[in-house]
């Protein structure tokens, strides 16, 4: 049995029970959410509940990050609404089945992108968002979570808040969820504060008889999470040019949405278990996921930060954690649906309210002075703009975006050359920072064209000539020198620069001078 197992985890030791007590726990917490996302868009809780099943399977074996969790997510279900929108702008009457027909190949479409990111190797990417970006991400994620459970204490479909018993008995069983999951760690590890929390709570509820919000209240009236294995659905949708225009642009927003969330929580709990997995694996895991979603009923999704946080702190590390996840909601759906509907919401906000917590980087209120401003602005930015449009995608781009810019400010300012005239009358121009977009403007300050003597050496030994603005540059200043009868050398160039020279077809013939060999580090 043993050997059976260790196929699904390539680690060396493998602690049974914590990963299967753990992956219980994260198929509690994944029901609520995988209905919610489901209704976001107008789904059957089963359509989120299918795609939360297979994503999490599949991630889970296949993944490059072990004790990960993958599911049905909002930032994949927000999608669908645009979709939806524009299937009925130019189908008027569309069906609802129909739609979900364009829905699954869509989200097959999207795997197929998202295999593809992974065998180019596109998933090293992730490794260029900066960390005041990730400190945001984090931040603004906890803030979605601690956010998103305030509807639980809302009289349902309306925005008030409960009253009197009832809203009280809701705040007090979510206190006490939180409290155990707080202190119970402090007694022993033995069991998942979490799974004990909710049993705890649940039994209290059923036990007492108490009214209180349950699953069951999170679902459509005359609609169940009860459903057999998850059923083939192969797209019943025109296969013509039309089709592809409407659905690859949401396919390729899934397939990016999925990817960024996918990748940064990979590396969030890279860091919180002091380990590294494969980016580029991950992409090639979500996109089978996705695929298998799209043909199996499901709505997709991507790497959920909330369950893979619950997954890690009860001491899950391996993959048998997501596969137990995984099975243990397709039993629920399969066998334990009554059970399930009648779970308190408190339990499960409770637990939520806790991961909110445990996410959002405390440490970050510590680097404000410590931290350049730019980057303070960004992490600020970053946690608003994915507080408030819930879009993490956007968030963490417009962050990498802002922090590039920054970045190039600050190079800019750096460029600055070194002058002296050597024993033949040369003079000889030492550049230091690189030449690039940035730094034309002061690299074309540098220079005394009608001082200067007739031969003028330009010395890129501590530089290097970053892009085509800075091949511009370097023509300008050559076609200056030219029109006085001056010549240009240029001494010390990376072979990547002589390559961009003669790719630029040079305005001005300048001589190269004394070229060294530079290696170039490049990562796997």
């Amino acid at each position: 049995m043993k050997k059976f197992l260790n196929l699904f985890d390539f680690s060396q030791k493998v602690n049974y029970r914590t990963e299967i007590l753990s992956g219980l726990t994260v198929a509690f917490a994944l029901v609520p959410e995988a209905i919610a996302f489901a209704l976001i868009p107008g789904f059957s809780p089963l359509t989120g509940l299918y795609a939360a099943f297979v994503v999490a399977l599949i991630t889970s074996i296949l993944g490059g990050r072990p004790g990960m969790i993958s599911g049905a997510t909002g930032a994949v279900a927000v999608i669908f609404v645009g979709l939806i929108l524009e299937l009925k702008d130019n189908f008027p009457g569309i069906t609802p089945e129909t739609i979900l027909h364009y829905v699954f190949a869509t989200v097959i479409i999207a795997g197929l992108l998202q295999i593809t990111a992974g065998v180019l190797k596109l998933g090293k990417f992730i490794r260029l968002v900066p960390h005041p970006v990730m400190f945001g991400f984090v931040n603004g994620l906890a803030i979605i979570i601690f956010m998103a459970q305030f509807p639980n204490f809302y009289e349902k479909g309306t925005t008030d808040l409960l009253s009197g018993a009832a809203f009280w008995t809701m705040l007090g069983l979510t206190v006490l969820t939180m409290v155990i999951i707080w202190g119970f760690p402090k007694i022993t590890k033995a069991i998942p504060s979490s799974l004990l929390a909710i049993i705890v709570v649940s039994a209290i509820v059923l036990g007492f008889g108490i009214d209180t919000r349950t699953v069951a209240d999170t679902i459509a009236v005359g609609e169940s999470i009860k459903g057999g294995f998850p059923p083939l659905s192969i797209p019943n949708i025109p296969l013509n040019l039309e089709t592809f225009k409407i659905i690859f642009p949401y396919a390729a927003i899934v397939a990016g949405v999925g990817l960024i969330e996918s990748l940064l929580t990979l590396n969030i709990i890279d860091e919180i278990t002091d380990t590294r997995g494969s980016g580029n694996k991950e992409c090639i895991a979500q996109g089978t996921a996705n695929i298998f979603s799209g043909f199996l009923s499901g709505m997709g999704g991507c790497a959920m930060i909330g369950q893979s946080l619950i997954n890690t702190s009860a001491g899950a590390r391996a993959r048998l954690s997501g596969i137990t996840a995984a099975i243990m909601l397709l039993v629920f759906i399969m066998f334990g649906s009554s059970l399930i509907e009648r779970l308190p919401m408190a339990a499960l906000v409770g637990l939520m309210f806790m991961v909110a917590i445990g996410t959002f980087e405390w440490a970050s209120f510590k680097t404000f002075k410590k931290m350049p401003t730019s980057d303070v602005v960004v992490m600020v930015l970053v946690t608003l703009i994915t507080a408030v449009t819930h879009n993490l995608a956007i968030a963490v781009l417009f962050g990498v975006i802002i922090s590039a810019l920054a970045y190039s400010w600050e190079n800019a300012k750096r460029i600055r050359a070194r002058k002296s005239i050597d024993e033949n009358g040369v003079k000889i121009y030492e550049i230091y920072g690189p030449l690039f977009f940035g730094s034309t403007a002061a690299f074309a300050e540098k220079f005394d064209i009608i001082n200067d003597p007739s031969d003028i050496i330009i010395d890129f030994k501590e530089s290097r000539v970053a892009d085509m603005s800075g091949i511009e540059a370097l023509n300008r200043i050559t076609e200056r020198y030219a029109k006085v009868g001056k010549k240009v050398h240029l001494k010390h160039l990376s072979k990547d620069c002589k390559r961009l020279l003669a790719n630029a077809d040079a305005i001005i013939e300048v001589n190269v001078l004394e070229d060294p060999t530079y290696k170039v580090l490049a990562g796997k």
